[in-house]
């Protein structure tokens, strides 16, 4: 265990915000503050502050005489994240394209990287938070007090429906990656040029993919047993 407490509060907040992307910690489950303190070696005060740190950022609710709860996630914000995703992804990397400096860029071709390496790898959970972190960058480009915050809130349940649906052996889903990671090589190339516009355009197509993919899980193709075949009119018995 780390000897300085600072380390140990950033492990936790780390290892919390991973939990919660990856649905080991389950959308509406509840935290319990004696086993996560001593869990992480940290004492119950900072803990509550990192707990208020990560209620801000959208990951867990506060009740009171209830302690935190990990962000549920209904009808309500479920339909309210397929109506807003469009609209915020469009806007930040607009401005992502507008606002964007050197070293942002260079993080973001990093995070690229360890995407690809996810998909590479089969691996959903690293995949999930890759594709997170190389959206959040985009966000930090953007630089906007008002936009962050939405993105942050949008880009968390990003995840868990991901997370959720993803089924690494199906066709489909492969392709879908494929098409996904080339996308990501698009946005830094549009960022990199300033071209605002294509930006945009890329990140509507961008979220349209996505969509897509989450619609094909919701509505799967009826499962066809082999029941027999019906008989046909001319093998029916008369009726006496």
């Amino acid at each position: 265990m780390e000897a300085d407490p600072r380390r140990r509060k950033a492990r936790c907040l780390d290892d919390l915000r991973r939990k919660i992307l990856t649905q080991v910690l389950e959308p509406g489950a509840y935290l319990d503050e004696t086993d996560l303190a001593e869990s992480y070696g940290i004492s119950r005060p900072p803990l509550r502050e990192l707990l208020r740190q990560l209620a801000g950022e959208g990951y867990v609710l506060l009740h009171e005489n209830r302690g935190a709860q990990v962000a549920p996630m209904t009808h309500k914000t479920l339909r309210n994240f397929f109506v807003a995703a469009p609209m915020i992804y469009g806007a930040v990397t607009r401005l992502a394209a507008e606002h964007a400096k050197p070293a942002q860029i260079a993080r973001l071709k990093e995070a690229q990287s360890a995407f690809r390496t996810a998909i590479r790898e089969g691996d959903a959970a690293d995949r999930a938070l890759m594709n997170e972190r190389f959206h959040s960058i985009i966000g930090e480009m953007a630089d906007n007090e008002y936009l962050t915050p939405s993105l942050r809130r949008l880009l968390i349940d990003h995840a868990r429906i991901g997370m959720t649906f993803h089924s690494p052996r199906k066709a489909a889903v492969i392709e879908g990656q494929a098409v996904a990671a080339d996308h990501h090589d698009r946005f830094i190339e549009l960022i990199e040029a300033g071209d605002a516009e294509a930006a945009a355009d890329l990140a509507l197509a961008h979220w349209e993919l996505a969509r897509s993919e989450f619609e094909r899980f919701i509505t799967p193709e009826s499962i066809r047993l082999p029941l027999g075949r019906a008989p046909e009119p001319q093998d029916r018995p008369e009726a006496p």
